[in-house]
């Protein structure tokens, strides 16, 4: 089997036009960069207002594997395999963060013979949106030292200051620093830290705006820091949300590409799930909804982190209403919920045990009213006992469940899955609800989410994010939703309960106000803003010869 660049370099590429003319598209409503990407102009989804939004479809996954289960392969599959039953559908995917794709997971464009393309370019610098974030968001934190150090007319409250500097890489030497040594020339010192930019409130803010506009006012409502006597001072109080907002006036154009099929796919933003919201941007979402029939979305690792966070964040800032879940899972990660250590051999009692952590993740996402369908993604190592008692058990759990064989197969490999879709799509059934009410106390909302998607018999809070919500809700700001920020490992908090755990509580260590974004980050477990390397990171594998072909990037 030819490995994933491999296949992507050899593709049979349409010119991005081209693309764009199959979603009738004219020129006036997109940018090309290059051959192969476009830009999306902001306009065209009002030039389509009028047209009725399509179906939405989401798709997340079980409690994955260190190397993940393949829900991007999946999105992009079942795309293409819609598309080859003769509907139309458009995927919308996030962005790849440069610190996986240099680390351990690797890039988002999906695999085999399901994948987006240019993968090299989307990998690696794309349309240059996280460069613009990243340089948006450290305008902030240079205005926050220089104000300091002209003066401080605000009294900035250096010991409150809540915004940190960001980079687009793994590097774990960053999460705590010391900034303005050496000497009053270089500012004024203060403890200080990195955070990785897919975890920047700016990142969150453009994937949740509608607008240019709307942008610009979200990001004059960031609170950086407290002054002396603990009022929240705003980037509108440093009189830079134009500045920042003008380093992202191309950032905020969704991009526009193709898979593997020549089908389209919109990529845009970033986030990450386990520390922020992990959808990609609503107006991807939006455009995708009015140029197809069914849009495919994502969002980041298990249904207990991104679609929950889809589900009560994203789609009521959007009004978004998705009409189905696919649920994505692997005989591999069943058995390592299941207590196995080796996953490439069979093992149906540790797959039988595993089968809890599915289960769990098809009650969470009933508790939205929303039909699911199982999705098995399946590996070259999976056996058909295996693939059997998945699909048997499915059955008694009333679960819709499909094989799913994208990666070797294409669309073809989606087939059977695109039309249990299609079938639940047929039913029109339109139920959606959130999971909690906003005007429910902050920790009323986070103890709902804890016990209700994670299974836990409580909450416990430091002194710290006691003091956190109480002053935030003094200020007017507890009737934001909740981003739970917590380990992809398990459905708990805690990395090592694996399967579907029970008897433990959530342990909320941080509590954060992201104004701009418009929601309330609790962070629990121990969680971190800046991942590290592995011992052997990705890097040592890329390579580019004399004629600028990449290698090793799958």
């Amino acid at each position: 089997m030819k490995t994933d660049i491999q296949i992507a370099q050899e593709a049979n590429i349409l010119k991005i036009s081209e693309i764009a003319s199959k979603l009738n598209i004219s020129d006036d409503y997109f940018d090309v960069y290059g051959k192969y990407k476009a830009k999306l102009n902001l306009s065209l989804l009002d030039h389509l207002s009028s047209k009725e939004d399509g179906k939405l479809v989401l798709v997340t996954a079980i409690t994955p594997t260190p190397a993940g289960e393949g829900k991007s392969t999946v999105t992009v599959g079942l795309t293409q395999a819609l598309n080859r039953l003769g509907k139309s559908s458009v995927a919308a995917l996030r962005e790849p963060s440069l610190g996986p794709v240099f680390g351990m997971k690797g890039g988002a464009t999906g695999g085999g013979f399901s994948q987006v393309i240019p993968m090299e370019d989307i990998n690696l610098h794309f349309t240059g949106d996280f460069h613009a974030i990243g340089v948006a968001h450290n305008l902030v934190s240079a205005c926050i030292d220089n104000h300091i150090t002209q003066g401080n007319s605000l009294d900035i409250d250096n010991t409150k200051i809540a915004w940190k500097r960001v980079v687009d890489m793994n590097d774990r030497n960053l999460r705590s620093i010391v900034v303005g040594l050496g000497g009053k020339a270089n500012g004024y010192p203060r403890q200080d830290s990195f955070q990785i930019t897919v975890a920047s409130e700016i990142m969150a803010t453009l994937c949740l705006s509608n607008s240019l506009k709307e942008l610009k006012e979200n990001i004059g409502k960031m609170v950086f820091g407290y002054d002396y006597s603990d009022k929240p001072l705003t980037i509108n109080d440093l009189k830079i949300a134009g500045a920042v907002t003008a380093l992202l006036k191309e950032a905020i154009k969704p991009n526009l590409v193709q898979t593997l099929e020549n089908t389209p796919v919109i990529i845009h933003g970033g986030p990450f799930a386990n520390i922020a919201h992990g959808c990609n941007s609503l107006l991807a979402t939006k455009l995708a909804l009015k140029l197809s029939d069914i849009a495919i979305t994502e969002a980041g690792f298990a249904a207990d982190l991104g679609a929950e966070k889809f589900l009560d964040i994203k789609c009521r800032k959007g009004n978004l209403k998705p009409n189905c879940v696919v649920i994505v899972a692997t005989v591999r990660a069943l058995k390592h919920h299941g207590g196995a250590k080796i996953l490439n051999e069979e093992n149906l009692n540790a797959l039988q045990a595993g089968l809890a952590n599915l289960d769990k993740h098809i009650e969470n996402i009933k508790k939205f009213n929303l039909p699911v369908v199982v999705a098995i993604n399946k590996f070259v190592t999976d056996t058909d006992a295996e693939i059997e008692l998945i699909k048997t058990h499915c059955q008694k759990q009333d679960a819709p469940v499909a094989l799913c064989e994208v990666w070797a197969k294409g669309g073809e490999g989606g087939e059977e899955l695109a039309k249990l879709v299609i079938e639940k799509l047929d039913e029109n059934k339109d139920n959606y609800t959130p999971l909690y009410d906003l005007e429910l106390p902050i920790k009323d909302k986070i103890n709902k989410i804890c016990k209700e998607i994670y299974g836990a018999d409580g909450v416990t809070f430091s002194a710290g994010a006691n003091k956190t919500i109480k002053r935030l809700e003094e200020l007017g700001y507890g009737n934001l939703p909740i981003c739970m920020s917590k380990t992809q490992k398990s459905i708990s908090d805690k990395a090592n309960l694996l399967g579907r755990p029970t008897g433990f509580t959530v342990d909320v260590d941080t509590i954060k106000l992201a104004a701009g974004a418009g929601f309330i980050i609790a962070m629990a477990g121990g969680i971190i803003d800046m991942p590290g390397l592995p011992k052997i990171p990705a890097a040592e594998l890329i390579d580019i010869d004399e004629n600028g072909t990449i290698t090793g990037l799958f």
